[in-house]
């Protein structure tokens, strides 16, 4: 009985296998697109943990360095704060041999590593002697080092740094990679270079003695996090008559998680449009084969068939296409997926509520397209059936 369903499911190979395409690349775009969407997400995300995402950004409205010493120390003796970080930035220039660029130059601790996730790839990162004698020394990232002398491990060497207005020499104790390394390397250009100098010799070189920024690293990311945010503004709001702005990076996280993913499912949904064509063409086929298939329809009247099993061998036939195109196309999206991840060195990664969301619709594209060639087939009359051979 399976042997003769199939048969007349293919009787025509040729259109069958157009039919079945049509069907099977429109699944395929939907699992394609719904999952590079998802890692694209997925490593956006891990490159904002691997940045500290858990931490808080304290600054000032003006961006002045007028936060002190006795702000980091209040911040950080606060419930639900792990450390607290002074954090000085600035958008300037470095020079190395023959080659200069823009960069950002940014004043840290020896906290960095724990509260912005800065790892040391090679020599070693800002540390409390560094800060205390106001060092002339700094760690750079890997791309800087890639891009002057072709290699990462350039520990030694001397970098030219413009700070307050003038060009100071340091000395690059490390090489530094952080959350946003992997970005840097895809989209190299658009993402600035990084240098890290201790914050101390940044105050010195800008003659100030405040900070523009304190970074704080929160112990408790989840349902103490809106508490401890409420506690950090009304600390600052206590402290100081001007207003400082309270920024909490995994919030933003949040949103940013929340609409890559609306994008991910829009785009998703259009090219699921594609399977609403796929049924145009199963209903043409059907309508065909419904038209070659007069006399065995009228020979199944003739021998007692009901409207109802003529009705249902068709659906069944129009529904049996659509899902064999559909599985068709699921299985080349997710090859193709599992051999873009191997390529890109990412973890194999997809949506199955997508692409199970996109299987269901096709098979219910395939009934509803199937539903008008069985009603015209049933509604046939045996002996106006049986006038024409097929």
């Amino acid at each position: 009985m399976v042997r003769r369903f199939l048969a007349g499911l293919f009787i025509n190979k040729g259109r069958a296998a157009l039919t079945l395409s049509s069907i099977a690349v429109g699944i395929f775009a939907v699992a394609v697109i719904s999952a590079v969407g998802r890692m694209g997400t997925d490593m956006i995300s891990r490159s904002l943990d691997d940045m500290g995402i858990n931490s808080v950004l304290v600054q000032t409205e003006d961006g002045s360095p007028t936060l002190s010493d006795e702000d980091v120390a209040a911040l950080g003796s606060l419930e639900g704060i792990d450390d607290a970080m002074p954090l000085m930035s600035s958008v300037t220039e470095c020079g190395l041999p023959q080659r200069k660029m823009s960069c950002i130059a940014w004043g840290v601790s020896r906290s960095a590593e724990d509260i912005i996730s800065l790892k040391a790839m090679h020599g070693r990162l800002v540390n409390s002697s560094d800060i205390a004698a106001n060092a002339r020394v700094c760690a750079v990232d890997k791309e800087i080092a890639l891009q002057t002398y072709g290699r990462t491990n350039i520990v030694g060497k001397t970098i030219d740094i413009n700070i307050g207005g003038y060009y100071e020499s340091f000395e690059i104790i490390g090489v530094a990679t952080s959350g946003l390394s992997s970005v840097q390397s895809v989209i190299n250009g658009v993402v600035p270079y990084f240098v890290y100098l201790p914050y101390s010799t940044v105050q010195e070189l800008c003659r100030t003695t405040g900070y523009d920024t304190i970074a704080l690293r929160l112990n408790d990311v989840g349902s103490g996090e809106t508490d401890t945010v409420s506690d950090i503004e009304l600390c600052m709001s206590r402290r100081r008559e001007d207003n400082v702005e309270v920024n909490n990076l995994l919030s933003q996280k949040r949103q940013l998680d929340g609409i890559l993913s609306t994008v991910t499912a829009a785009l998703s949904v259009i090219a699921g449009i594609s399977l609403i064509v796929s049924g145009l063409s199963v209903m043409n086929a059907m309508l065909v084969s419904v038209s070659e298939r007069r006399r065995e329809i009228g020979i199944k009247k003739a021998l007692g068939a009901s409207n109802f099993r003529i009705v249902a061998g068709f659906l069944a036939e129009s529904t049996s296409l659509t899902v064999l195109g559909s599985l068709i196309g699921a299985a080349a999206g997710l090859t193709v997926i599992f051999a873009g991840c191997l390529w890109f060195g990412e973890p194999f990664s997809w949506e199955p509520s997508i692409l199970l969301f996109a299987l269901g619709v096709s098979a219910a594209i395939g009934m509803l397209s199937g539903s008008y060639p069985a009603y015209k087939a049933a509604a046939m009359k045996p002996v106006d059936a049986l006038k024409e051979r097929s």
